[in-house]
C-alpha cells in the first residue's frame, strides 16, 4: 500500500487528522488494533473546549454536535458546605460543550468512510520502520494478511501504550511524569442529571464530580484509592458515597438509577519531549497525559492534530517545512499550560494523601479566593474553556 501520511491509532486525534488532511487533498490511511465497535463505544472524556467545538464545526462535523451536545456556560464548585458558580461565558465570552468522546469518534468514522477514507480496524503486529528515511514504512497484519504501508510521514496517535513512541531510538525522548496517590471511580448511570452544569466537589472524604451525558444519563466520579477493586464498590456503596460528598447544599439531592458502566482510572501526568523525530510525529496520549480534573485530554489531542494538519498542508502545497519543524515546540506550549491547570485543579479539589491539616486549609483558602476574586475566577474560566492561543 502507498499513501502520503500513515496514521497509527483511530481515536479522536488520528481520525481528526485524517479528516483534516482529506479536506486539504492529502491522502492518509489509519490503522487501529481495536474493532470499530470498540472505538465507537469506549467511554472517555466528554468536555469539549470552545476551540475544539470550533474545529469540529469548521471541519463539517458540527451537525450532530449542535443537536445533541450540551453547551455549558459555567461550572459549580462545592466546598465547606458552600456552592459557588464560575460563570465562564460571562468572564471569557466562551463556553464548553458536553459531548462524549465516543460520539466525536462516531462522527469522525462516519465522515471518513463516507468520503472513501481508509480506516483499517483490527490490525495486529504493527511495526514502524525507516522513520529516518524519506519513505517510512508501517508494517502490520490485517485479517491474516501481511501488509506494508509506504508513506511520506507517520503520525503516532496510539496512546501511551502504543507502538509509535517506542519506535523512537533510546536517548532521544525525555519524559516528565507524576503519579498521584488516588484514582477516579467513574460510573455511567441511567439517571436524569440533577444538575444543569458540572459540579466539582471538594469534601473531607475525597473529591466528587457530577457530570452528565444526556437528559437521561449521568456521569459521576469519586476519588478512591488506586489499589481498590471494582468488586469493593457495589452500586449501593457508590450511591451512598456520592450522596455524602455531593449533598452538601441544603435541599439538593443526587438522582439515582441503574449503573450501566463503572471503572477505576489511576491519575497521572506525563509529558514526553520532543513530539517529533525524523519522519515520525506524535500526538495526543502518545506524548502527554493529564489528570482528568481539568478536562484537557481530548482537547489537547485535537489541538495537536490541528497544528499537524496545517503543517502538512504547508509541506504538500508549498514544500515548506517550517511548521513541521516547529510542531513540537508550538504544541508543547499548550501542553504545559494544560498540565499546570490540570495539576492545579487536582491539587485544589482532592483529598491529599498526607491528610495534612495545613494542606487542607490551603485548599479551602484557594477555593474561597476563586469564589471571591473575579480575576482568579477568570483565570480558572479561561483555562477551562480553552485559551484561544498560547
Amino acid at each position: 500500500m502507498r499513501t502520503q501520511v500513515g496514521i497509527v491509532g483511530a481515536g479522536p486525534a488520528g481520525l481528526m487528522l485524517s479528516h483534516l488532511l482529506h479536506l486539504r487533498g492529502i491522502a492518509s490511511v489509519v490503522v487501529e488494533c481495536r474493532s470499530r465497535d470498540h472505538v465507537e463505544r469506549r467511554v472517555r472524556a466528554g468536555v469539549l473546549e470552545q476551540g475544539s467545538v470550533d474545529l469540529l464545526r469548521e471541519a463539517g462535523l458540527g451537525e450532530r454536535l449542535a443537536r445533541e451536545g450540551a453547551r455549558h456556560e459555567g461550572i459549580e464548585l462545592r466546598f465547606g458546605g458552600e456552592a459557588y458558580r464560575v460563570p465562564m461565558t460571562e468572564l471569557t465570552g466562551r463556553a464548553i460543550t458536553v459531548y462524549g468522546q465516543q460520539e466525536v469518534v462516531k462522527d469522525l468514522v462516519a465522515a471518513r468512510l463516507a468520503a472513501g477514507g481508509e480506516i483499517l480496524f483490527e490490525v495486529d503486529d504493527v511495526n514502524l520502520h525507516g522513520l529516518d528515511s524519506e519513505s517510512p514504512l508501517v508494517r502490520f497484519r490485517h485479517h491474516g494478511r501481511e501488509v506494508e504501508l509506504h508513506c511520506d510521514f507517520v503520525v503516532g496517535c496510539d496512546g501511551s501504550h502504543g507502538v509509535s513512541r517506542g519506535a523512537v531510538p533510546d536517548g532521544v525522548l525525555t519524559s516528565y511524569e507524576r503519579s498521584y496517590p488516588f484514582a477516579w471511580l467513574g460510573v455511567l448511570a441511567a439517571a436524569a442529571p440533577a444538575v444543569d452544569e458540572l459540579v466539582y466537589a471538594r469534601h473531607e472524604r475525597g473529591f466528587a464530580l457530577y457530570s452528565l451525558r444526556s437528559p437521561e444519563i449521568s456521569r459521576l466520579y469519586l476519588q478512591v484509592d488506586p489499589a481498590e477493586k471494582l468488586e469493593e464498590w457495589p452500586d449501593e456503596r457508590i450511591w451512598s458515597e456520592l450522596r455524602r460528598r455531593l449533598e452538601t447544599v441544603p435541599g439538593w439531592t443526587v438522582n439515582t438509577g441503574p449503573i450501566l458502566e463503572k471503572s477505576i482510572t489511576p491519575m497521572r501526568s506525563l509529558v514526553v519531549e520532543p513530539m517529533q523525530w525524523q519522519r515520525l510525529f506524535l500526538a495526543g496520549d502518545a506524548v502527554h497525559i493529564v489528570p482528568p480534573t481539568g478536562a484537557k485530554g481530548m482537547n489537547l489531542a485535537l489541538a495537536d492534530v490541528a497544528l499537524l494538519g496545517e503543517a502538512f498542508a504547508d509541506w504538500y502545497a508549498y514544500g515548506r517545512d517550517g511548521l513541521l519543524r516547529d510542531y513540537s515546540r508550538t504544541a508543547l506550549r499548550r501542553v504545559w499550560r494544560a498540565q499546570h491547570f490540570s495539576w492545579w485543579m487536582t491539587s485544589m479539589l482532592h483529598r491529599l494523601d498526607s491528610h495534612d491539616p495545613y494542606e487542607q486549609q490551603l485548599q479551602l483558602s484557594t477555593l474561597r479566593y476563586v469564589a471571591s476574586s473575579r480575576s482568579y475566577a477568570t483565570s480558572l474560566a479561561e483555562n477551562y474553556v480553552g485559551l484561544p492561543s498560547i
